[in-house]
């Protein structure tokens, strides 16, 4: 990895999802801009928040797919990232885990 890109792999694939209630909303339904989780699978040598294993919040709208070995990642500039959730910040005090 170069500079400051960042390369993640999607936490799930784009289809089916369920509501927080249990009802199933197919993947053909209209919804509003949504931001999506990956996990970091490699960062380069000028990122300084996030790590290799963090999971991070990205506009899926704003991406750059690549195919490696037959497996799908998403390449994006640090700064296109809107938040990350790691255990390291979960150890200070009145902490969420996220970092944003």
């Amino acid at each position: 990895m170069l500079h400051d890109r960042v390369l993640v792999r999607q936490d799930t694939a784009e289809g089916e999802r369920r509501s927080g209630g249990g009802i199933l909303i197919p993947a053909t339904a209209a919804v509003g801009r949504r931001l999506a989780w990956a996990g970091v699978v490699a960062v380069g040598q000028n990122v300084r928040t996030v790590e290799p294993g963090d999971r991070v919040l990205y506009d899926p709208e704003d991406r750059a797919e690549v195919e490696v070995r037959g497996v799908a990642y998403v390449l994006m500039r640090e700064r296109d990232l809107h938040a990350v959730a790691a255990d390291r910040f979960e150890g200070s005090e009145d902490s969420t885990g996220l970092y944003l």
